[in-house]
C-alpha cells in the first residue's frame, strides 16, 4: 500500500492496510510501518484495522481462543518508547505445544517473553469488575512464553503500528495448567527466564501494572467500550514480566517460577 495524505484514513484504507499486514504475515515479508503509510492514523483506526484483520482471519478459518495484553511493565513499555498497554487477539493456530519447535523461518523478527497467563472460567465484564472478580474468573494459571514478531520488519515502530498488526502477536506457549487456588501471591512470584540453560531476565508478576490478574480489569473495560467481553474458555496473556529477547533459531527457552509448572520452546 503506498503512503497516503489524508489526516484520518478512511474505512477502506484501514481495510487494504489489514490485508497488507495479513500478506506481510503470510510471505514474511515486511511492509512499511503503518503510521507511515496512513499519516495521522490514530490509536482508535488502528484498532479497527486490527478489527478487520481478525476478520481476515476468521474468514478463512482462524478461531479465536483468547486475547493478548501487551506492553503492561515498565521493561517493555521502556523498551517499546511507550506510556500505555496494547491488546490483540490470539487464535488457535498461533499456540504452539509446550516443548515443541518453533520455526523462525516462518517469523520476520521474532522476540520471546515470560508471562504468567489464565484461562477464564466464567465472563468478566462490566466497568465496576475488580481484582477480586478477576480472581473469580480465572479457572487456570500458567507460565507462558509468548513469541511476538513485527510485519514491519524491525521494532522502530510505535503503538499505533503495534496495535494495527495485533498487537505483534504471533505464537504462543502454555505450560502446564495450574488451578488458580493454592498458588502463592502472583504478585510477588519471580519468573525466570533461560536460554540454552543460561539465564538471561527475569521479573516479578507484579511487574506488569503491579498484578498479573490487573491487565485483565484494562483489557475487559476496554472490550466493554467495543461491546466486547471476556469471555469463559478465553487464554488471556496479561505481559511480559520482562523486557522480549530476540528469539533466534537453534536455541531453547524456558521458564520457570516456584508454585507453577515450567515452560519452554525449541526455537528452529
Amino acid at each position: 500500500m503506498s503512503e497516503t495524505s489524508p489526516a484520518t484514513a478512511t474505512t477502506t484504507q484501514e481495510e487494504t492496510a489489514a490485508r497488507e499486514l495479513r500478506a506481510a504475515e503470510l510471505s514474511v515479508f515486511p511492509t512499511f510501518p503503518m503510521a507511515r503509510q496512513l499519516p495521522g492514523l490514530t490509536l482508535e483506526a488502528a484498532y479497527r484495522v486490527q478489527q478487520h484483520g481478525t476478520a481476515l482471519r476468521t474468514a478463512a478459518g482462524g478461531r479465536p481462543v483468547g486475547h493478548k495484553i501487551g506492553l503492561t511493565s515498565v521493561a517493555m513499555q521502556q523498551q517499546m518508547g511507550v506510556t500505555e498497554p496494547d491488546s490483540g487477539v490470539l487464535f488457535a493456530d498461533m499456540e504452539v505445544a509446550c516443548g515443541a519447535g518453533i520455526s523462525t523461518t516462518r517469523l520476520i523478527a521474532p522476540r520471546v517473553e515470560a508471562e504468567i497467563a489464565f484461562r477464564l472460567g466464567t465472563d468478566l465484564t462490566g466497568d465496576d469488575i475488580d481484582l477480586a472478580a478477576a480472581q473469580a474468573a480465572v479457572s487456570e494459571v500458567f507460565l507462558a512464553l509468548e513469541i511476538i514478531d513485527t510485519r514491519y520488519g524491525d521494532w522502530r515502530i510505535g503503538l499505533e503500528d503495534s496495535v494495527a498488526d495485533n498487537a505483534s502477536a504471533a505464537r504462543f506457549v502454555l505450560g502446564p495448567a495450574s488451578p488458580p487456588t493454592g498458588l502463592p501471591d502472583l504478585g510477588s512470584a519471580l519468573v525466570e527466564v533461560g536460554v540454552d540453560g543460561e539465564h538471561v531476565a527475569a521479573g516479578h508478576g507484579r511487574d506488569v501494572l503491579g498484578d498479573p490478574l490487573r491487565p485483565l480489569l484494562w483489557l475487559a473495560r476496554r472490550l466493554a467500550t467495543l461491546g466486547g467481553a471476556l469471555r469463559a474458555g478465553d487464554v488471556v496473556l496479561p505481559g511480559s514480566v520482562h523486557a522480549s529477547i530476540p528469539l533466534k533459531a537453534a536455541t531453547t527457552v524456558r521458564a520457570s517460577c516456584a508454585g507453577l509448572a515450567p515452560v519452554c520452546l525449541r526455537a528452529l
